[in-house]
């Protein structure tokens, strides 16, 4: 059951959206609908950015899968792997990485992640790296939801497992994510904001919307004034500790079009 702080999204002021700076927002089932970007959503983007709001996604895909969706949409960039990189647009038009590590520590990390990967496949039944892992660079993904099915309890023992290796780790809609470092999705949205735009973002997240759908996107919820999820984020309510403070009426790619239309509209667009 949705908390009665959480507010339908139709509810929000437009004058609460008219000073907003730009949007952060998850990629799979917040802009994605089964597995795709539909063209609602890359016109919401689009135009989005045409009224001068720079559109951030924040996703725990991996580097190499994002490195597509930052050259072929019209995001600003895209923070992958629960910010440990981000894909930005350099001089040439050319999208290229920026990490938060340096060579030496991914490297060394590298090994440490295959070891805990090897010992949760041999110790959860059924958990399997998740199928876009050969583009991961600074962290591992066992498949919970979107080609493996993994219920409640191994969810939470591959949890256990990365925590007990000293592992940060968090679930998604589709994937648990596990990766060793400081960096999490707020902190890559704050890196990529100031290497971008020469923001600090940490002093204007009341001018920042964040759109998510899942236990992964609670930092960034807690984090964010203007924080909402699509509707689909009620598939997680036994989960969430932490809400958005807003929820839309459709799901997926479509409750982020019922976001962008509400912000554009607020603006006269």
């Amino acid at each position: 059951m949705i908390p009665p702080s959480v507010e339908p999204w139709s509810r929000v002021d437009p004058k609460r959206l008219a000073g907003v700076l730009g949007v952060l927002t998850d990629v799979d089932d917040t802009l994605t609908t089964e597995g795709a970007i539909p063209m609602g959503v890359v016109a919401a983007l689009a135009a989005l950015g045409e009224a001068g709001l720079p559109v951030i996604a924040v996703t725990g895909r991996p580097m190499g899968w994002s490195r597509a969706i930052a050259a072929d949409t019209p995001l600003t960039a895209v923070v992958a792997e629960n910010g440990a990189v981000a894909l930005v647009r350099n001089a040439a038009g050319e999208v290229e990485a920026d990490y938060a590590d340096p060579e030496d520590v991914r490297r060394a990390n590298a090994v440490r992640l295959r070891a805990v990967a090897e010992r949760i496949v041999a110790e959860v039944p059924g958990a399997t790296l998740a199928r876009d892992s050969a583009g991961r660079v600074t962290d591992i993904a066992i498949d919970h939801g979107e080609f493996a099915r993994l219920d409640a309890a191994r969810i939470a023992a591959v949890v256990a497992i990365m925590s007990s290796e000293g592992m940060n780790a968090t679930v998604s809609s589709i994937h648990v994510n596990g990766w060793y470092g400081a960096h999490t999705k707020l902190s890559g949205a704050a890196r990529v904001v100031q290497r971008l735009l020469g923001r600090m973002l940490d002093g204007e997240r009341d001018a920042w919307v964040y759109v998510g759908d899942s236990t992964n996107d609670e930092l960034m919820f807690a984090a964010f004034p203007l924080s909402i999820g699509v509707a689909n984020i009620v598939a997680f309510a036994d989960r969430l500790q932490r809400w958005p403070r807003y929820v839309t009426s459709l799901d997926r790619g479509r409750g982020f079009i019922e976001v962008a239309e509400t912000i554009l509209a607020s603006r006269g667009q």
